[in-house]
């Protein structure tokens, strides 16, 4: 029963992708259950597929922004948002693609792109292609373009909607493979649940979340210009979570803003009556969580995450890699082992740039009477009298500590990118099994 268990989640991962490759090819189907009309060559019906492939992956963009719990528990929505921005450049790139052939091989086709004249269906189709464009320079150097977060991601929305809808008014004018009745009805249900989703993310969820709201308790100074905001719910009992998950935290304001933060949890994932989550003062947000009042008002959209040492129940311990505040997951997954009396190993390589600033630091000292636990401070700028680790977390300092056995056990790591690829490559060099390793990012946005 157990093996099972542990085979389900494989299982499921295929069948979201079972089913993404049948909704993306499903054009390619629809193309071969009918003749195309006489006169009509193999580079336009090439086109054509391109274009209608296209269109259903930007359909799909709507399903996969929208942390829909039984996809995100496959995956993780860190692989979600990765594989999210990276197949929206290639259905972009086929949506432009579509028009570009029909141009070398029918140059008359040219004469659809005189907006004022041409037929709707070509305007729907430019209309529709420069809402793509826009929607993806936007997102692409949203950040160099000074877009806020909050503005971009209505924005987003909007030119999402229009893409899809254009899109498909240019399919339906068109008529050549959509002027059946049932097909038309397929392609609309498809937009439809396009823009479900969209409602569900932007009114429904937000609206879901009013009714359980949490209150701020208190706001704790840490080590290194980090505080953990401390929330409890009201009204209700709380989200269970398990160590290592995050949620998108809406502070101060009404969740319909849709100015939301992601954070993990850095409490006992046994203690839904009191969530801790741990910020570092970084950006214009974050460095607000300090002034925050108890009885603050707060909602959360959550859990979410795949980064938890509850998914491997059978492994004979845990090698947890931290860099500054990538120590907030890592915090929650010792908490909850030492409350469930865990004892199983943990190895905790923790690297920071001076020992003042090592956050949590007496909390983690404390829980190495609880737990089987062993932890290895990096330092860059040690003070003089230190006699511990030094420098950057590379090939030799975790040849050093990590078990001879190395498959043995699960690796957790959370750090500043350039941290995380070094140690990823590390591993690697160590012959530590790819399955066994497990990373955290810290911007989803």
């Amino acid at each position: 029963m157990q093996r099972l268990l542990m085979r389900s989640p494989v299982a499921i991962a295929a069948f979201w992708i079972g089913v993404y490759l049948f909704i993306t090819l499903l054009p390619l189907l629809v193309l071969l259950l009918y003749a195309p009309p006489e006169g009509r060559t193999f580079w336009t019906e090439f086109s054509v597929a391109l274009g209608f492939i296209g269109l259903a992956m930007i359909a799909l963009q709507f399903a996969l922004t929208a942390r829909i719990n039984r996809i995100e528990a496959s995956y993780g929505i860190d692989i979600i948002l990765q594989f999210h921005r990276y197949i929206s450049i290639v259905a972009f790139s086929f949506i432009l693609i579509h028009p570009l052939i029909l141009f070398i091989t029918r140059p008359e086709t040219l004469e659809l792109l005189n907006f004022p004249v041409a037929p709707w269906r070509a305007r729907f189709a430019v209309i529709g292609t420069l809402a793509l464009i826009v929607l993806v320079v936007t997102s692409i150097w949203r950040k160099p373009l000074r877009i806020e977060y909050e503005s971009w991601r209505i924005l987003h929305g909007i030119l999402a909607v229009m893409a899809v809808g254009f899109g498909l008014a240019h399919a339906l004018g068109v008529s050549y493979y959509l002027g059946l009745f049932w097909k038309g009805v397929l392609w609309s249900a498809i937009a439809l649940f396009a823009l479900w989703l969209l409602v569900y993310v932007r009114l429904v969820k937000p609206w879901f979340m009013t009714k359980k709201p949490y209150l701020v308790e208190e706001v704790i100074p840490q080590r290194g210009n980090v505080w953990t905001l401390a929330l409890r719910p009201r009204g209700h009992e709380g989200i269970k979570f398990q160590p290592g998950q995050f949620a998108w935290i809406t502070l101060d304001i009404s969740p319909f803003r849709m100015r939301e933060h992601p954070f993990s949890m850095s409490s006992s994932g046994e203690r839904p009556e009191r969530l801790e989550f741990t910020i570092k003062a970084l950006g214009d947000f974050t460095k607000t969580i300090k002034e925050v009042k108890p009885g603050t008002k707060a909602y959360l959209d959550g859990p979410y995450g795949v980064f938890t040492t509850d998914r491997y129940w059978d492994s004979a311990g845990f090698v947890l890699i931290a860099g500054g505040i990538g120590i907030t997951p890592m915090m929650s997954m010792l908490v909850t082992a030492a409350e469930r009396k865990d004892d199983r190993s943990f190895l905790l390589i923790y690297a920071n740039k001076k020992w003042e600033d090592v956050t949590f630091r007496e909390e983690l000292d404390e829980l190495k009477e609880k737990l089987d636990l062993t932890i290895v401070h990096v330092l860059r700028e040690p003070p003089q009298d230190w006699s511990g680790e030094t420098g950057y977390v590379d090939r030799e300092l975790l040849e050093r500590y990590i078990p001879l056995h190395r498959g043995s056990r699960q690796y957790f790591i959370c750090a500043a990118p350039v941290m995380m690829d070094k140690v990823e490559a590390a591993l690697y060099e160590l012959e530590v099994p790819v399955t066994n390793v497990h990373m955290e990012h810290f911007n989803l946005v």
